[in-house]
């Protein structure tokens, strides 16, 4: 089992939203896609000191007061664990963005999010940001290709 973040910092003066593109590491499971910020949780840390401290780590930016949109459950995401994935967007933000080690970063105009190379099942749970409702979801995949969701909102 993986306990994880995910982050999508938005800029909403401009209308877009931070995004990784996974190109730079050896042996990525997502080598290729893009992404949100996020990663593995460090012993101890609640989901809001893992998803501050991942975004500091990967793009160099301070986020303040993070949003959780949901939680995804991804059995067997890499064919051997589960991830279970706490969902944060972020408005607030400071600092200049690093080369980061996990990929190209790019402020990506929020019209064109879904016309990048994402896992399918991120083109679903996107759109329930802003929704009002936080989400519980189980994104189900074989070798890397979605086969099923469900999802409860609250």
């Amino acid at each position: 089992m993986k306990l994880a973040t995910l982050c999508y910092v938005k800029d909403v003066k401009n209308g877009t939203t931070l995004m990784l593109h996974r190109i730079k590491k050896e042996n990525d499971m997502h080598e290729g896609k893009w992404n949100g910020l996020g990663g593995k949780f460090e012993p101890g840390e609640t989901p809001e000191e893992c998803v501050i401290r991942e975004v500091r780590e990967e793009s160099g930016l301070e986020i303040k007061n993070p949003k959780m949109e949901g939680f995804i459950t991804f059995p067997a995401f890499d064919d051997i664990d589960d991830w279970y994935v706490f969902v944060f967007t972020a408005e607030e933000f400071s600092g200049d963005l690093i080369d980061s080690p996990e990929g190209v970063l790019e402020w990506i105009p929020d019209s064109e999010l879904f016309n990048l190379n994402l896992w399918e099942g991120d083109t679903i749970f996107m759109k329930w940001f802003g929704s009002g409702k936080v989400f519980s979801a189980k994104f189900e995949y074989d070798k890397g290709e979605f086969t099923s969701h469900d999802v409860i909102f609250y």
